[in-house]
């Protein structure tokens, strides 16, 4: 089978002591390709440095809104530069967050508007956060439905249509209405371990309800391990146990599902 994964912080402190080995294990595995997304301007510089230390990895550069406490105006100027590197495919990781919550929600709006604009502006696609504060409060996701479907209507009606807003909702944890709406504004779903945890049948169901065209599957590594590592280290090889979950609730072969989120991965972040 040929794998993606599609997210995963390879930069971080937890893959300092091997990760050589853990890029080894990825390639045994049979994935052809990862992307790496920063979450701020330190970690935007580490992702162009292991894209082009190796072949197999592809970058996205942009600030968490975990890390909007970072953002300096003059910070844009420099994303933008490193947008235009041959190996960044996509903006991110950016989003909303209203879990952790630590910069003011207008605040994170503000910086969200900011590198929704980078992305048209650099013609990549988005590679979005999304955090709830809790199940019974989806106002984060709402909120960001909610922007992207107003941009979505104003390029339709402008020379903007032809660089449209398209992009990942990454670790889609949403519903099956929510997952609609991303999926009429252009967007991907991005799937990961949670979709193995015993408690997700509302994600396995969003997942069972969805064209297989709009997934991608993906690991956010060192977090969200598959249930076969939960409490341990996540990575790469691990998005195959998403495959495989992925192909026991849709009653697909594995190989299909592991080569369809391939495809959809290739068309979204034009990678060869």
């Amino acid at each position: 089978m040929y794998l993606t994964d599609t997210h995963c912080h390879l930069y971080f402190d937890s893959y300092d002591g091997d990760l050589d080995e853990v890029l080894q294990r990825a390639r045994q595995a049979g994935i052809g390709r990862i992307l790496v997304p920063a979450i701020d301007l330190a970690s935007s510089r580490e992702v162009l440095s292991l894209i082009e230390r190796e072949d197999f990895l592809y970058g996205a550069v942009g600030v968490h809104p975990n890390s909007a406490d970072t953002w300096n105006s003059t910070d844009l100027a420099v994303l933008k530069e490193m947008a235009a590197h041959p190996k960044v495919v996509a903006i991110g990781e950016v989003g909303l967050d209203y879990y952790h919550e630590r910069t003011p929600r207008e605040v994170q709006k503000e910086l969200l508007g900011l590198m929704l604009d980078l992305t048209r502006e650099s013609d990549l696609p988005v590679v979005l956060h999304v955090r709830n504060r809790s199940e019974a409060d989806r106002s984060c996701i709402e909120d960001l439905l909610d922007i992207l479907e107003v941009r979505l209507d104003a390029s339709t009606s402008a020379r903007a249509a032809q660089t449209r807003l398209r992009g990942v909702i990454h670790s889609f944890s949403g519903n099956l209405q929510e997952a609609r709406r991303a999926i009429k504004a252009g967007f991907y779903l991005g799937v990961t371990g949670p979709v193995t945890y015993k408690n997700a049948e509302g994600l396995r169901e969003v997942v069972r309800k969805t064209d297989l065209t709009r997934l991608l599957v993906e690991t956010d590594g060192p977090f969200l391990p598959p249930q076969e590592f939960r409490g341990k280290r996540n990575e790469p090889a691990h998005v195959c146990y998403i495959v495989d979950k992925i192909s026991e609730i849709t009653d697909l072969p594995a190989a299909r599902v592991a080569d369809q989120t391939a495809v959809n991965a290739a068309s979204l972040f034009m990678w060869e």
